[in-house]
């Protein structure tokens, strides 16, 4: 957007858009985001250990964010831009929103999809992932002070992107153990694998609750672009999700240019 002379003064995301959000209120440019989505690769910081809360190695990845995301204390108050995260109260179900205090905590909870993370501790509450309240913060934006909103919605087309694309198309994903397991349960070899299976599930509430919320409180501008042959976890193919999402602007230009008056 910046190319366009759109300045960004607000940002809030959920879920992985809390990364990418806190990059870029920290001042990054999409070309080194585009690096640093490239550097993730979830799988190596996988936890299988019996007892834990959790697929991943919090550990391990705790240091991956310090190296590349932000600082230990780095403060939301001192970021570029205004940034917000949303996380969901497990114990209330209610969204809970980080606008102050150390980024990497609104960031961790913000992330923290149930069974792959372990939910996380703040106040005295357990935080897991926004999306199961609010996966397009519009509400936050506004709330913040942004005139205009303009949202990114990715899951306008996924529902049942997981049994559509063909079985020999699909990344490293679908070699997780989960699936392995799954496979040796479920005979049959059309059977979704149990990654696709909790995938799936996945994307059906986000694009219900999605939907309702948006339809309460839309944005000015509502980018969607076509990510369905994407994987949840294929993080190895940001350059095509990032080319998509320059072509949703493009479609959309005419449009954003006249409601932000350029």
């Amino acid at each position: 957007m910046d190319e366009y002379g759109f300045e960004i003064t607000h940002i809030a995301g959920t879920s992985a858009g809390a990364i990418i959000g806190a990059l870029y209120a920290g001042g990054v440019d999409w070309k080194q985001i585009l690096e640093f989505i490239k550097k993730i690769d979830i799988f190596s910081f996988n936890n299988y250990a019996v007892g834990k809360p959790g697929f991943v190695d919090t550990e391990k990845l705790h240091t991956f964010f310090l190296q590349y995301v932000c600082r230990e204390q780095q403060a939301i108050e001192d970021m570029k831009s205004k940034f917000a995260s949303v996380a969901t109260d497990l114990e209330t179900g209610r969204e809970i929103w980080f606008t102050r205090g150390p980024l990497i905590d609104a960031v961790w909870a913000s992330i923290s999809l149930p069974g792959l993370f372990p939910p996380f501790q703040d106040q005295g509450r357990w935080l897991v992932d926004g999306g199961l309240v609010n996966q397009v913060p519009v509400s936050v934006c506004r709330a913040l002070g942004a005139d205009m909103v303009i949202s990114a919605n990715l899951n306008g087309d996924i529902v049942g992107k997981h049994f559509v694309r063909k079985h020999d198309e699909q990344g490293p994903e679908t070699k997780t153990i989960l699936d392995r397991v799954s496979k040796a349960v479920i005979k049959d070899p059309a059977a979704p694998g149990l990654f696709d299976a909790i995938a799936g599930s996945i994307n059906i509430a986000q694009d219900r609750i999605t939907r309702s919320r948006l339809a309460g409180d839309p944005p000015d501008i509502m980018l969607t672009p076509k990510l369905s042959d994407i994987g949840l976890l294929e993080f190895y193919r940001a350059r095509e999700a990032i080319q998509e999402g320059r072509e949703c602007v493009m479609r959309l230009l005419p449009e954003i240019q006249y409601v932000l008056g350029k």
